[in-house]
């Protein structure tokens, strides 16, 4: 598959929130291009560090931001002293919204994968006069079910690495909601707790990909140990809360989304996101157009990145 020659960011910057959070962003390709925006998963991972190559640096204007608290946004959750009551899928929202109108747009594309397209979602709903298209990419809307299965269900599939998950808690809380108690955990003042907890989840988030197609061992794990911190801790805030979304909302106000054209697309086989999800908000967006790849996991496949990048070249010219 053809790519972009590698380009550096034309612009970097932090955006100040007023309450003590100052978020980072870059912007890559043609000033004058069609404005992106790229909505990074976890939540907690950060953007990725490498080249934008799937973007035609000269028809866009990609805007890559690290949500709070993790990345090089500020203060690090690896900080105990960062305060997560700051960092809820609103003000995330709101951050969003800060962006656009800092960088003087008016509407901008809005790409997101796993998490990413829970907040990209949540951000369309609530400003949808501001998105052009959407290009959503291993369907999750956090609902209550979803996360369930991907820190409970699934260790049908993988019952010695949930066992080490759940035994990850205090005994007393193992039988309750261990979302909470890793929350809980990762609030633990000392940092050799909190580094295990973050291994220990991690551990699960790895058993979970690694078996599908294209799985990389490590994918999670394969972080510095403050960076396993904020992922974690800012995975078990949101997570524990149902990322303070009613159930099934994103779905149930997908016609918020009428006349916003888009792609969803999702592996067949993907165990953390199953598709049913994607099919379910494909069938609540009438603009959307929905695509399951036989070959993919959570990670994508060749197949995949094609149907993305033919989409991505069809939305420049719009």
């Amino acid at each position: 598959m053809a790519l972009y020659p590698p380009t550096d960011p034309y612009d970097t910057g932090f955006l100040d929130t007023g309450d003590g959070n100052c978020v980072y962003f870059e912007q890559i390709g043609s000033p004058d291009g069609k404005p992106v925006v790229s909505v990074h998963g976890g939540p907690g991972a950060g953007s990725p560090r490498r080249p934008l190559r799937a973007w035609d640096p000269g028809r866009y204007r990609v805007i890559r931001f690290d949500q709070r608290n993790c990345g090089r946004s500020t203060p690090h959750a690896s900080d105990p002293a960062a305060d997560m009551r700051l960092n809820t899928t609103q003000h995330l929202i709101d951050d969003m919204e800060r962006l656009r109108e800092h960088l003087g747009i008016e509407k901008w594309l809005v790409s997101g994968a796993s998490w990413g397209v829970t907040l990209a979602l949540a951000y369309a709903q609530r400003h949808p006069d501001r998105v052009s298209e959407l290009l959503l990419q291993a369907v999750m809307t956090s609902s209550r079910s979803e996360i369930d299965w991907l820190y409970r269900g699934a260790g049908r599939f993988h019952p010695e690495a949930w066992d080490r998950f759940r035994e990850g808690v205090p005994e007393d809380e193992r039988d309750g909601d261990l979302l909470a108690a890793y929350a809980r955990l990762m609030e633990n003042p000392d940092r050799a707790i909190r580094a295990q907890a973050a291994a220990d989840w991690l551990a699960w988030e790895d058993a979970v990909i690694t078996g599908e197609p294209n799985g990389v061992p490590g994918m999670y794990s394969d972080r510095e140990v403050d960076e396993q911190i904020a992922f974690v801790r800012i995975c078990a805030h949101f997570f524990s809360n149902a990322a303070w979304l009613e159930e099934d909302q994103l779905i149930r106000k997908a016609g918020k989304l009428a006349g916003i054209p888009g792609l969803v697309v999702t592996g067949r086989h993907d165990m953390g996101c199953p598709p049913r999800t994607a099919w379910e908000l494909a069938r609540a967006w009438p603009d959307a157009r929905l695509h399951i790849s036989d070959d993919s996991g959570h990670v994508g496949s060749e197949s995949m990145m094609r149907l993305v990048r033919d989409t991505i070249e069809e939305f420049k010219d719009r």
